[in-house]
């Protein structure tokens, strides 16, 4: 009976300290789930869209005459956005993406959550609380990692840039290779 209540109550420590953090990838698998639907689904998206070009040059690589659904979250100017589609043209790859805000939402929550625990459990004094708020700091994530183990089936990938026009087996070519000589 005592090893029970030990273990119980070392679940309840366990899920006070760290439960952030299944909270934090339980929500970021559905807010993945839930971008997947409405990229790869018959649903539109009703943001404003814009594009960003990137300057690649990729040898024997074809233009491609339409956008591909592309699902990949990045930061720019502490912003969150997804590109939704992509495309290579003329040396430059065109991608077309949205603002995140749900992504922005639940870091800012996670990171509240975190300060408000540590604000509770450390005496009032400044520099206590100075100390208090760079030790949470070691709980945030300094930058995006993700477990696609789950999300995964078979060679199935879907998320991430495509940088092959071989997503086809039917592209053409547009230049003849390169001569020697």
């Amino acid at each position: 009976m005592k090893n029970a209540i030990a273990i119980v109550l070392l679940i309840c420590f366990a899920i006070f300290h760290f439960g952030y953090y299944a909270v934090y990838f339980s929500a970021s698998i559905s807010l993945e789930n839930r971008w997947d639907d409405q990229i790869y689904g018959d649903q539109v998206l009703q943001m404003e869209e814009r594009m960003l070009e990137i300057p690649l040059q990729a040898p024997y690589m074809a233009n491609q005459e339409e956008f591909q659904a592309t699902n990949t979250s990045f930061e720019k100017d502490g912003k969150y956005y997804r590109a939704i589609k992509q495309r290579y043209q003329n040396d430059t790859l065109q991608v077309v993406y949205v603002q995140d805000t749900a992504k922005k939402n639940l870091d800012s929550a996670v990171k509240r959550w975190i300060s408000a625990l540590a604000e509770d459990q450390l005496p009032q004094d400044q520099e206590a609380k100075q100390m208090g708020m760079l030790f949470a700091k070691d709980y945030i994530p300094s930058q995006e990692t993700s477990f696609d183990g789950l999300a995964r089936h078979g060679f199935e990938f879907k998320k991430g840039f495509i940088f092959s026009s071989y997503f086809s087996p039917y592209f053409t070519i547009d230049s003849p290779p390169p001569q020697l000589g």
